[in-house]
């Protein structure tokens, strides 16, 4: 853990993050989806957990809204279904949805106030949900962005790898090269990065969570990398820091792989590197080199 404070305390001052730390809102639950993962062409803006279990207050702080399942105050149906709102003070806000239903007396029990490790209330099947489990995010209203919840938050051990299944590099014509170092020559001229990469914390047969941080590597220099720490909702749109503000659809267009970069590829011998990286520090890396005409 002590390995991580410097990159912590680097990034945060990089995406301007309040330091303060989350509790793992579950206990026993299993994280089925993370922050950043490819769902079916967006972002997943959150964490899901498959559970049955009680669910937990992150952090302290005042509790802004209380949406008991099947509450009627509203004629439209809510996707996050029974869902409890949570201020933490600069601008923070965690949600935790998809309930069985929120604790009754919530407010009065509270006059308004929730302190870290509260019971909130169990998970379910409600809201948009086909399956029992609850939905956790955290937004930043100051700065108008979702914030991945793995960067401040206790994390269970992790020492697994991170795995990358697939690279593709598809030129201006569309048509597509996979891993580039299979005996082809490519042209010169501008392709298009598509990385599929995956991870997982305790074992191989869990479901695959979105990495922290995929980066391409070109000749030495860094040519590309898509940070998976938050996600800015400004004017309609959702971007993603990608070398710049990206338009997440573009990024997640190519499901269930991301799109990391676009080179330029000019005559001779060529290396390319793909890092992919989880917020524990474990990194996975593949090199290739060929040539190009």
């Amino acid at each position: 853990m002590k390995k991580l404070l410097l990159p912590l305390f680097a990034l945060f001052t990089l995406i301007n993050i309040p330091l303060f730390s989350i509790d793992w809102p579950s206990r026993e639950g299993v994280l089925n989806r993370n922050f950043g993962v490819n769902n079916n062409g967006l972002p997943h803006l959150g964490l899901s957990f498959d559970t049955a279990e009680e669910i937990y207050a992150a952090a302290g702080g005042e509790l802004l809204f209380n949406r008991r399942r099947g509450d009627t105050a509203s004629r439209l149906p809510s996707p996050l279904g029974a869902w409890i709102a949570v201020d933490h003070g600069d601008g923070i806000i965690s949600i935790y949805s998809r309930l069985s239903d929120s604790t009754q007396d919530l407010m009065s029990e509270t006059e308004g106030r929730v302190s870290r490790g509260m019971h909130l209330g169990t998970s379910g099947i409600s809201g948009w949900s086909s399956g029992r489990g609850f939905y956790f995010k955290l937004y930043d209203r100051a700065e108008r962005r979702w914030i991945n919840p793995m960067v401040i938050a206790a994390l269970p051990a992790d020492t697994r790898l991170p795995d990358i299944l697939s690279i593709r590099l598809i030129d201006s014509e569309g048509t597509v090269y996979l891993n580039p170092s299979q005996g082809r020559n490519l042209n010169q001229g501008l392709y298009t990065i598509i990385v599929d990469a995956f991870d997982t914390i305790r074992t191989a047969n869990e479901s695959p969570l979105a990495p922290f941080r995929i980066t391409c590597i070109l000749n030495g220099r860094e040519a590309g990398t898509l940070n998976f720490e938050s996600y800015s909702a400004r004017d309609g749109s959702l971007t993603v820091q990608r070398n710049g503000l990206i338009p997440v659809r573009q990024v997640y267009a190519p499901f269930p792989a991301y799109e990391i970069a676009e080179i330029w590829l000019s005559r001779g011998q060529t290396s390319l590197e793909i890092i992919a990286q989880d917020v524990s520090g474990n990194t996975r890396n593949m090199s290739y080199r060929f040539i190009v005409e």
